[in-house]
């Protein structure tokens, strides 16, 4: 199973992509949503994650844009913004699920396809 992480803090890409490695997933990482567009073109992947605030983009104008251009690969909202407008918000731009930050990883691994 072959993922993409969109995330922007490098503390918890390295602590995330080193979970998800143990539980089996093959993980590559960005977090810039400039390189996430590139590299969902170059790459089949079976499940995104992916952060709203980025330090070039938005998350969820990023996800509309996919969701747009007929990108089907389920994608996970990974945010420190979880109000619940703000959760209405990913999920109309076609988010497959939405987990706020902080989280526990066995919640993410819980919505993971496997």
């Amino acid at each position: 199973m072959k993922l993409l992480l969109v995330e922007d803090n490098p503390l918890l890409v390295t602590e995330l992509a080193k979970q998800l490695k143990q539980a089996g997933y093959i993980t590559d990482t960005t977090g810039s949503a400039q390189e996430a567009d590139y590299m969902i073109n170059e790459s089949q992947y079976d499940c995104v994650i992916l952060d709203i605030g980025l330090p070039d983009g938005n998350g969820l104008e990023l996800l509309s844009k996919w969701r747009k251009q007929e990108r089907n690969v389920p994608v996970i909202m990974l945010t420190a913004r979880s109000q619940w407008h703000e959760k209405v918000e990913g999920f109309n731009a076609g988010a497959d699920d939405y987990l706020g930050k902080p989280f526990h990883t066995e919640e993410l691994l819980a919505v993971l396809p496997h």
